[in-house]
């Protein structure tokens, strides 16, 4: 467990080419990202979408930016409009885009500009199967991902589904960014554990930049 460097300054961990994580990167902002995440939440509600297969996710949802990921009966799309409440998603809280930028700087992707934050809430036995990221119109553009509450596996492969797995605990305050060759790469979450954080309770949080549009 990387609790064992709990009082250790954040740092650059290699994980593919194009890809890192910056352990712990976002710990000390986490207060005004829990707080960013309400706001969100209390005018875009979390809500378990169903799949085009009929499948009902068992991660929590909700988005935030200028589009939003969302699923229906023809597959998952880009909206600029929440299909719960028929309003524009909410902007991104200032905490939020902050933190991206400052991370996509840190891994080497200082003109990454986001248009979608896709916000996931994980309670125990959540988890989100073996997936490419490959919805956005610009693919050019690399993926900020930040983790916040309890800890989870986050599993990372290749281009193929079948390629070899990298499994690697990520921790309240991780954030993972990839782009470049390993754009593509397949990932996914493996089922949450139980526990009790501090700050998010019984569940994990987990934020996810991209740029869904083709805009530059």
């Amino acid at each position: 467990m990387l609790d064992l460097f709990a009082d250790a300054e954040p740092w650059l961990e290699p994980l593919a080419p194009g890809a890192v994580i910056l352990r712990r990167f976002a710990l000390s902002r986490a207060a005004a990202l829990f707080q960013g995440i309400d706001d969100v939440a209390a005018v875009a509600p979390f809500r378990h979408m169903v799949t085009p297969g009929g499948y009902t996710m068992s991660v929590a949802m909700t988005n935030c930016g200028e589009l939003g990921w969302a699923t229906n009966a023809r597959g998952y799309l880009y909206s600029p409009v929440d299909p719960l409440t028929g309003q524009r998603w909410p902007q991104v809280p200032t905490a939020l885009s902050e933190l991206c930028h400052d991370a996509a700087v840190a891994a080497g992707y200082p003109d990454f500009q986001p248009d979608a934050c896709l916000i996931n809430r994980y309670a125990p036995g959540a988890k989100l199967s073996l997936h490419q990221d490959k919805d956005e119109a610009n693919l050019a553009a690399p993926i900020v991902s930040v983790s916040l509450g309890l800890p989870a596996i986050f599993q990372f492969g290749g281009l193929r589904r079948q390629d070899p797995l990298k499994r690697l605990m990520l921790e309240h305050g991780d954030v993972v960014v990839w782009g470049g060759e390993s754009r593509l790469f397949y990932h996914g979450i493996q089922p949450l554990k139980s526990g009790d954080h501090p700050e998010a309770g019984a569940f994990r949080y987990n934020l996810t930049f991209r740029q869904a549009s083709n805009s530059e």
